[in-house]
């Protein structure tokens, strides 16, 4: 069994996002640890990328100063060695078809595999523009995340039927960022997907308090959620490490 098909078994799975080197690796190391010790259960670390077209100011704010800072992906990429040594659930990477195509496509599968990375999630490729990624994944065994929306519609169901690792369902129109409620239907997107694949769904988007995670796992296998994180990083900084722990433990318990 793969290691993220391990995160959703028996439970809701909790997936938190982080943006690396906001406001450096250093802390984002510590970030992932008070992460993974207060009940993560798999992490989604966000490369920084210039134009992060689906992401909410918050998100946008994190990958500028991560980026002002002098991160890279090689650095990324040596931050996941590190945390390897003694962390084992799942890790994935968040970001653009750029950064991969800039890098070289293959190269950074390769590493993506040789790392500890376990799957990669590309918010701007569409799914019928993967081939030019989902080769290379299955090649080195990283799981290519597949997105299904509100506007997936007569999509969804060969969505599914082709997922890997698991599917992260867009819980509103828009992009990433705190909402005070959510109101797309997404019992009968859930419904769907569990009609076309085993393969996990996860919901993102909008949600950052305890009572929104809570619905939102009852719908679905999983819960992701960064926004609310970065907000934290923001507001505390190097001393955020200590804050993400509880708050993560407060979404864990309520999930």
């Amino acid at each position: 069994m793969s290691r993220i098909a391990e995160a959703f078994k028996n439970k809701k799975a909790f997936i938190p996002f982080i943006t690396c080197g906001d406001p450096d690796l250093e802390t984002t190391k510590a970030a992932v640890h008070a992460m993974v010790e207060n009940g993560a259960d798999m992490i989604e670390l966000g490369i920084p990328f210039s134009d992060p077209t689906a992401e909410g100011p918050v998100i946008q704010g994190a990958n500028v100063r991560a980026l002002s800072g002098g991160v890279t992906t090689d650095k990324v990429f040596d931050m996941v060695r590190d945390l390897r040594k003694d962390i084992s659930i799942p890790l994935l990477f968040m970001t653009y078809a750029n950064v991969v195509y800039s890098y070289g496509a293959e190269k950074f599968i390769s590493l993506c595999k040789e790392t500890g990375i376990d799957g990669l999630i590309l918010p701007d490729v569409p799914f019928e523009e993967k081939e030019e990624f989902s080769g290379l994944c299955d090649k080195y065994d990283v799981a290519l995340v597949s997105f299904i929306a509100p506007t997936s519609e007569n999509r969804i169901a060969m969505i599914a039927r082709e997922a890997k690792g698991f599917i992260y369902v867009v819980s509103s129109l828009g992009v990433t960022g705190v909402r005070s409620e959510i109101k797309t239907d997404l019992g009968s997107i859930v419904k769907l997907i569990r009609e076309n694949t085993d393969v996990p769904c996860a919901i993102g988007f909008g949600i950052s308090t305890p009572e929104q995670a809570a619905k939102m796992s009852s719908v679905a296998d999983g819960v992701i959620i960064g926004s609310a994180i970065i907000r934290l990083l923001e507001k505390y900084g190097m001393e955020a490490p200590k804050y993400i722990g509880e708050y993560v433990k407060s979404i864990k318990d309520a999930i």
